[in-house]
């Protein structure tokens, strides 16, 4: 029997390939960018690790990964994340 494959995407911070469902995705979409849930849109993703959501707050990785300017509030969801989906 084949086994599944395992989706994969890049973090941000550490821009090391982890398996989708180990990431906290970020999605802008035409309504802009949203920290929670699901939705459908243009993705980037970051490990729920403390190191690269702190580089990623710090930083402003979202509005690299995006070309436009990110709500302070996304940054905070990310910053106070501890493992959440």
């Amino acid at each position: 029997m084949e086994e599944k494959k395992v989706p994969l995407r890049m973090c941000v911070a550490c821009r090391v390939m982890k398996p989708k469902a180990e990431l906290i995705k970020v999605t802008k979409n035409k309504d802009g960018v949203i920290a929670a849930g699901m939705p459908e849109g243009r993705g980037a993703y970051v490990c729920r690790d403390e190191a690269c959501r702190s580089k990623c707050v710090k930083s402003r990785l979202f509005h690299k990964a995006f070309r436009c300017a990110v709500p302070d509030g996304v940054y905070e969801v990310i910053k106070n994340d501890e493992g959440n989906a």
